[in-house]
């Protein structure tokens, strides 16, 4: 059997270019794609201002009900988003692997979604049925409504990563 040197650098040649492409694909998705896919329902302006003592302002609250409405035709559905609601039942934390904080907030009378807060990366939001609370975080659509995760901080800072204002207070 007769080995071809050229051939075998042609196909080691192709596996290493391949294994380029992949590399830079994964590395763009990695870095982009948690901002790529976002769309945020205040227009930019998700950063709260932590000087001034106020809650983070937040706009066009009736776009995002609709595009939380129309979520359950696209289950693959998630999207970065700020939104105003109301408590309306605090769950049983979820303590299998990271801990997370759960509670149901209203933000219309058809709207309702179960936010996971991970108590391990951002402290607990001191949160009580019938509070008022502002937040920001990643939708991303189930067979309930939807959950809205990543409402804190990036511990690896690649992001903005999300937060919860309750009680005059950002928890993230």
């Amino acid at each position: 059997m007769k080995f071809n040197n050229r051939r075998i650098m042609n196909k080691f040649s192709r596996i290493i270019a391949g294994v380029a492409v992949a590399a830079l694909v994964s590395g763009y998705n990695y870095f982009f794609s948690e901002e790529s896919g976002s769309t945020q329902a205040n227009s930019g302006k998700s950063s709260p201002n932590l000087e001034s003592g106020k809650g983070p302002s937040l706009e066009n609250q009736s776009a995002l009900l609709s595009k939380i409405r129309s979520a359950k035709e696209n289950t693959h559905s998630r999207f970065w988003m700020s939104a105003e609601g109301t408590v309306v039942k605090n769950l049983k934390d979820d303590l299998k692997g990271s801990q997370h904080q759960k509670f149901l907030i209203k933000l219309a009378s058809d709207v309702t979604l179960l936010v996971a807060h991970n108590i391990d990366l951002a402290p607990r939001a001191p949160v009580s049925v019938g509070d008022k609370i502002k937040i920001r975080g990643r939708y991303e659509w189930n067979n309930r409504g939807g959950v809205l995760h990543w409402t804190h901080h990036d511990s690896k800072g690649k992001i903005e990563g999300g937060w919860i204002y309750a009680d005059n207070k950002f928890y993230k």
